[in-house]
């Protein structure tokens, strides 16, 4: 009896098993399907991408953008290499690139920033333009865009948004901190000229010049600056360079060549040795100068501030600058879209790679207990400012 009966387990095991094995397989090849699996040893590039795609098509179970599929493809190949200064971009994205490196642009007039937390908030609304008419404000955090919340959304795409034609409309939604409210605007976009130049007297001895970028057109605004300081009586410099993340070489050689001495300004090196030089000539005015720099100088302005230092042009004040020694070129593709390859290594002039470490300031000052990199403050509070007008005063 126990026998039969073990025997009879043992046959409805097996019977069990059997369903089991059946109803995995038949689970497993719904899952993964077997013939498009082939044993081989390897598979073209064009194969693998096709076959990938097929994948998505039949399995993947929302609805495929296969526009957006293929241009997160091609941005996926460019970012393989590791650097983040090498990427690819969308048509949309280059011209959005160049409009802002041109230094116009079709918008409401605003500059922003966002936080850690994901804010987007007004860094600097621009004088006579839309966004300043319709009582937009610094500081204002903008929340919705047409009616859509922006959370989530990356500091570009909301720039994006903010950008279009030239007379069309955008409905911007911002929190205002000052008195806690919500407020809406519908702004009428223009063709807007960027300010990256602010200068100022900041005693009857002492000219200020701001430079918050290097566009196509910061060289010609630097030129004015300069003018009307020396009309005003200028006999001193200071330079701001801090939260000024670069931009184009050819605009900071212009203005280098304007206030540094003879020399070499910098050299760049590409991926065979080659090394190729920016040379100021002996014609330049010749003023003491001091230079304000922080963690967000980048590109750009460390190539000045660091030429500065290594010349002894000026004496750089504030805190160790961001670190970014790579120079950038652009490839346009056939269809619209390009490439930003970095192409070469800069060095100051006595040969110093600044990549990964920045420029270290002659006189480090921070600034106050809570105030961060950016951070709108006035000036009497401003300890780098205040430190930089104090060297200035002993150079004069």
């Amino acid at each position: 009896m126990k026998k039969e009966f073990w025997k009879g387990f043992g046959t409805a095991l097996a019977v069990m098993l059997a369903c089991l094995l059946i109803w995995r397989t038949s689970l497993v090849q719904q899952l993964i399907p077997w013939e498009y699996l082939p044993f081989t040893v390897g598979i073209s590039k064009t194969a693998k991408v096709n076959l990938i795609e097929d994948f998505l098509d039949r399995y993947y179970v929302e609805d495929l953008d296969k526009e957006t599929t293929l241009e997160g493809m091609y941005a996926g190949l460019v970012a393989g290499v590791g650097d983040r200064y090498t990427y690819y971009m969308t048509k949309d994205y280059l011209e959005s690139y160049l409009q802002n490196t041109g230094g116009h642009f079709e918008g409401i007039g605003v500059t922003v920033y966002q936080t850690e937390e994901g804010e987007v908030i007004v860094y600097s609304v621009m004088d006579g333009y839309p966004a300043q008419k319709a009582g937009m404000e610094q500081g204002d955090i903008i929340t919705k865009i047409n009616g859509k919340d922006i959370s989530g959304l990356s500091l570009d795409e909301v720039a994006g948004q903010m950008r279009g034609e030239i007379g069309s409309t955008v409905e911007v939604e911002v929190y205002h901190p000052a008195d806690g409210q919500n407020k809406t605007f519908v702004i009428m976009r223009e063709d807007v000229i960027m300010k990256s130049i602010e200068f100022r007297m900041l005693d009857d001895e002492k000219g200020y010049i701001q430079i918050s970028g290097f566009k196509e057109n910061t060289y010609d605004q630097f030129m004015e600056a300069m003018e009307t300081l020396q009309e005003q009586g200028m006999k001193g410099l200071v330079l701001d360079l801090r939260n000024n993340p670069g931009g184009l070489v050819r605009s900071v050689y212009l203005i280098g060549e304007q206030l540094l001495p003879q020399g070499v300004m910098v050299y760049t090196e590409d991926k065979e040795g080659k090394r190729e030089e920016l040379i100021c000539d002996d014609k330049y005015i010749d003023i003491p100068m001091v230079v304000l720099v922080n963690g967000n100088s980048a590109s750009a302005s460390e190539i000045f501030a660091g030429a500065a230092k290594d010349m002894d042009a000026a004496t750089i004040v504030g805190t160790q600058t961001f670190g970014k020694g790579l120079v950038q070129r652009l490839f346009t593709l056939p269809d619209g879209s390009a490439l930003n390859i970095t192409i070469q290594k800069y060095f100051t002039p006595k040969g110093t790679s600044i990549h990964g470490t920045g420029v270290t300031p002659d006189q480090v000052v921070e600034m106050p207990a809570g105030v961060l990199d950016g951070d709108v403050i006035e000036p009497e509070k401003d300890t780098q400012l205040q430190e930089g007008m104090r060297i200035l005063g002993e150079k004069i």
